[in-house]
């Protein structure tokens, strides 16, 4: 059997055909359901004359209908990829065309955003659209039909070395397709995720299988609620895949915009053992969410995971605090691959922005010399091997996959530094550094350092241009609900002691929202928009 998801998925299947997989609301889809749609999907790909290689965009909210796109397309051996529903059009026709696409799948409320490119994508080929409830005019398939009325396609032998492909959010430029193999991948996930699940690892493909077969017989299938939009890769790579890899149900939620209470309830609903998250803008709402809402049984959550962003200490105690059953598993982790991990339990709540390496991760400097661990020094995370590159850049490609001292490493672009002991402390992307009178300042370390504020709920730091220092460093805030209005001098006050002074904010505004895209990352230009439009004395 191949280290493949449409494989073993299809294995899942066979042996637990009862089994739910999917659940939306109402909407429950077993596994048996899961493989027939995707198969008769996949039917209607080849039918139009998609095949091993071909590009297939899913433009989609998270649904049942996104999953079986995606599992379709691996069945076909085609290389299905995220598009981010909250591009504009120049952005889409970039990316669909950057990608090569040959099939989009999308929900009839996004088609406004694409209807008028289409023309100018001369590869694309097929035009799915799932019905939500929005009337559309674009001259497509309809997915309901389609899985109604085609016949399933057959199976047919893969290969590890076939690839999926992640596009990156683009705070280094215009977002870029990130190729990983599927083989690769999957040996790392069935290694790895057992130990999440309370299992030993799997060595291959039919052990997961077994899994899923015992933990189906014993009721105790995991559930994990994938939190973030299933375009990012946390929810996709850290929630959906290793989830269904071993026979597992994943509940999503029916909001479009992350809605606490609704996570919460569908977690006691479903029994829900794992939440996926993307650092505090998801957990500090779910903990005030706890705090504040109405009681409910989540004894069955036994681990929070994220990704993606800062997870501030004081959350995750107040997290412990309310759920003294749940681990908190932080992942130092990129598109490109995964860095290190932190676990934080109740009675040893993790540091932020502290991480145990993986196997083999080091920590390089400017010249990708290995920086020894226990010095001071900054340097760029290294992990070996990773994904296999850039979709069509082979120039990004060979700056973040470099061999040094005879391996092939994968920098993503993550500055730490590195104890004695081996752990990283994690200091930010170099893309959002901050360089004012040749001092380089992580945005991240400051946010931290600003959220210990007990006013402050969210916050954004970033440089802007200053004459005599080359850039300054400001802030914009949000405040916790009920606070009272601060000046800047008292949101310094906690962070004096705990930052050189270079680092600390020179202006900080205060605004309603601290922006952030619906995966929860921060918004950097419309931080800055709201920053340059506030009056000059907003603090």
């Amino acid at each position: 059997m191949e280290f493949h998801y449409a494989t073993i998925w299809e294995g899942v299947a066979d042996a637990t055909p009862d089994t739910v997989a999917l659940v939306q609301g109402d909407t429950r889809t077993t596994w048996a359901e899961f493989d027939d749609h995707a198969a008769r999907l996949a039917a209607a790909f080849t039918g139009a004359g998609l095949g091993p290689g071909s590009k297939v965009g899913l433009l989609l909210y998270n649904s049942p209908e996104f999953m079986e796109s995606y599992f379709a397309a691996l069945k076909i051996r085609a290389v299905p990829f995220n598009v981010n529903y909250r591009y504009v059009e120049s952005e889409l026709l970039y990316l669909l065309d950057n990608a090569d696409t040959e099939a989009l799948v999308l929900h009839a409320s996004l088609v406004g955003g694409v209807a008028e490119i289409l023309p100018r994508l001369p590869r694309l080929t097929m035009v799915v659209v799932v019905d939500d409830g929005e009337i559309h005019h674009l001259r497509a398939q309809d997915y309901q039909n389609l899985v109604a009325t085609r016949l399933p396609a057959p199976r047919i032998a893969r290969s590890p070395d076939d690839v999926t492909m992640i596009y990156t959010g683009g705070t280094t430029g215009m977002p870029k397709g990130v190729v990983s193999k599927i083989g690769r991948t999957v040996q790392d996930l069935l290694t790895t995720t057992p130990a999440m699940i309370g299992e030993v690892p799997a060595a291959r493909p039919e052990d997961a299988i077994a899994i899923a077969v015992r933990l189906a017989e014993e009721q105790r299938q995991f559930v994990t609620i994938p939190a973030p939009p299933l375009i990012h890769n946390t929810a996709l790579g850290v929630g959906a895949n290793p989830t269904l890899l071993f026979g597992g149900r994943l509940a999503l939620l029916n909001g479009r915009h992350f809605d606490v209470d609704e996570l919460w309830d569908v977690a006691a609903r479903e029994h829900a053992n794992c939440v996926v998250i993307v650092g505090d803008a998801f957990a500090r709402p779910m903990l005030n969410g706890l705090r504040h809402g109405p009681p409910r049984d989540l004894t069955a959550l036994a681990l929070i995971a994220s990704s993606g962003a800062m997870f501030s200490a004081e959350v995750k105690r107040g997290l412990h605090e309310l759920l003294p059953q749940t681990v908190i598993a932080d992942i130092i982790a990129a598109s490109e691959g995964a860095m290190g991990m932190s676990i934080s339990v109740a009675s040893h709540p993790a540091p932020t922005g502290s991480f145990t390496p993986g196997a083999g991760v080091v920590l390089v400097d400017e010249d990708d010399r290995i920086i020894a661990p226990g010095s001071d020094q900054v340097g760029m995370v290294a992990l070996p091997g990773g994904a296999e590159g850039y979709f069509k850049d082979a120039e990004k490609t060979a700056a973040t996959f470099r061999t040094i001292e005879g391996v092939r490493y994968t920098l993503p672009g993550d500055f730490a530094t590195i104890s004695a002991d081996g752990t990283l402390t994690l200091l930010g992307r170099g893309s959002q550094s901050i360089n004012s009178a040749g001092e380089k300042i992580f945005p991240e370390e400051v946010e931290e350092v600003m959220k210990l504020h007990p006013s402050v709920e969210d916050c954004l730091v970033f440089g802007v241009p200053d004459e005599r220092f080359g850039q300054r460093v400001v802030a914009v805030v949000s405040l916790v609900a009920g606070a009272h209005p601060v000046n800047t001098e008292d949101l310094l006050s906690v962070a004096r002691p705990l930052l050189a002074s270079y680092k600390l904010p020179r202006r900080i505004v205060t605004v309603e929202v601290v922006p952030r895209t619906a995966t929860g990352k921060a918004d950097y230009p419309a931080a800055r928009d709201l920053f340059e439009a506030a009056p000059v004395d907003a603090s």
